[in-house]
């Protein structure tokens, strides 16, 4: 493992039964569940582990589930990995981090921003705070498949009428999400097809990354400015700006913490922060627990970069 760069998943790669073959296979990963377990508690209603485990699918889908279970199992799959090789946490000299939205965190973690704990706390508010917020909204998010930004941006213009409607995630060349109110996410489907475009409704609570979660991330401000966060030992992408997060001499990681509470309602610039990384640092791109996600969507942003997934030990 010579300088990777690792890309941690977001919300939307849970699956029932994942992590449990990276919890059988390591004491390390099993280590970091059974953390997760204790520091949680009954607050998700079970054991964090038998819901990343056993499920049900409609309980793990939920925003306030879904993300703690998602950084639990990606930092499990990293302990896991790291003890296969033989080192401890702070042995590989990470090239760069990376993470899609909520994954975010997982790349503070692993580069040394936060601890696992403090970082376990912020998912875990972050989703309720989300799932709330989402409930006092009737908002949605629906994808273009095929569409450039210059479309997705005309969808929104032509749909949005008195409602909210923006680009919230641009994943991947041809792939990109709109978010905002339920009955402005129908509009923008219906003006994509007349426009020759495919579109897909998501199966999600909320309009995520998008001004219909203010409130959310007022809730996330006020747990950051109490969170110890320190300046990451690695570069570590920004999905707000689809750059490396700038930790500066006067304002330390108050940026961090600042780009954090943007994110919620900001559009997520996964394409451009990847093929900035592919430009900029050189190492071996690994994707960490759960699913395989981000090797989908780099296939789309640059075929020439091979990216090893790791959702299961094998």
């Amino acid at each position: 493992m010579s300088n990777p760069i690792i890309l941690c998943p977001g919300q939307g790669a849970q699956a029932v039964g994942m992590g449990k073959a990276w919890f059988e296979a390591s004491p390390e990963a099993r280590a970091v569940f059974e953390t997760g377990d204790k520091q949680l508690g009954s607050r998700l209603g079970a054991p964090l582990s038998k819901l990343c485990f056993e499920g049900p699918a409609d309980v793990l889908n939920k925003t306030d589930v879904s993300q703690p279970a998602i950084y639990v199992t990606s930092v499990a799959c990293w302990r896991g990995l790291l003890a296969k090789q033989g080192m401890h946490t702070n042995d590989p000299a990470l090239a760069a981090t990376a993470g899609l939205s909520l994954g975010e965190y997982t790349a503070l973690h692993l580069a040394g921003a936060m601890s696992f704990e403090d970082g376990l706390e912020l998912v875990t508010l972050r989703g309720r705070a989300m799932q709330d917020a989402a409930q006092t909204s009737a908002g949605g998010m629906v994808a273009l498949i095929g569409a450039t930004d210059a479309q997705a941006e005309e969808v929104c213009g032509k749909a949005r009428g008195s409602e909210v409607l923006v680009c919230a995630n641009f994943n991947a060349p041809g792939q990109v999400v709109l978010s905002g109110h339920k009955t402005a996410c129908e509009r923008a489907a219906k003006t994509a097809e007349g426009m020759g475009l495919k579109s897909a409704v998501l199966a999600v609570a909320g309009a995520f990354h998008s001004s219909l979660m203010a409130p959310a991330a007022t809730r996330l401000e006020q747990a950051l400015a109490k969170a110890r966060v320190q300046p990451p030992r690695c570069t570590v992408m920004s999905n707000v700006t689809g750059l490396p997060h700038e930790v500066s001499p006067t304002t330390g990681p108050d940026t961090i913490r600042r780009r954090l509470v943007e994110q919620l309602t900001s559009p997520v610039r996964w394409a451009q922060g990847c093929a900035w990384l592919v430009s900029n640092i050189k190492g071996e791109y690994l994707e960490l627990a759960p699913g395989r996600t981000l090797m989908g969507l780099m296939r789309r942003i640059d075929k020439s970069v091979k990216v090893t997934t790791y959702d299961t030990p094998e």
